[in-house]
């Protein structure tokens, strides 16, 4: 599985993003995809994670992102998405999508896929 991350750039505080993670493959909609991120000097944190169609597709989220983070999926597309709304400056980070998890899903460790980096800077 090849997963490309899309969708970064500058945004003001209070503003919105999308990300797109792309993935190659057939078996697309079997995959559990995860949103992770890393700020500079810090470590690789989970951000969201949504589970394969045949899992429901539930969605999980760290509680500095809950109410203003959406993860989605677009299974035609072989696309998950991650709607960035009320953007703050400590939302800056390079965004990182994986997939192939297991294990407890919210270390970076627990997946097998990743993706290259998007840059999101939130000025304020």
């Amino acid at each position: 599985v090849q997963l490309q991350a899309s969708g970064g750039g500058l945004v003001q505080a209070g503003g919105s993003l999308r990300l797109s993670c792309t993935a190659s493959g057939r078996i697309f909609s079997w995959l559990l995809v995860a949103w992770f991120r890393q700020a500079p000097g810090k470590e690789r944190e989970f951000v969201a994670r949504i589970t394969s169609t045949g899992a429901g597709g539930i969605q999980y989220y760290t509680d500095s992102v809950l109410g203003r983070f959406t993860i989605s999926r677009d299974n035609a597309k072989n696309t998950v998405y991650l709607q960035m709304n009320s953007l703050k400056s400590e939302d800056t980070a390079a965004y990182y999508c994986a997939a192939g998890g297991s294990g407890r899903l919210d270390r970076e460790t627990d997946y097998g896929y990743w993706g290259q980096g998007t840059l999101v800077t939130v000025s304020s």
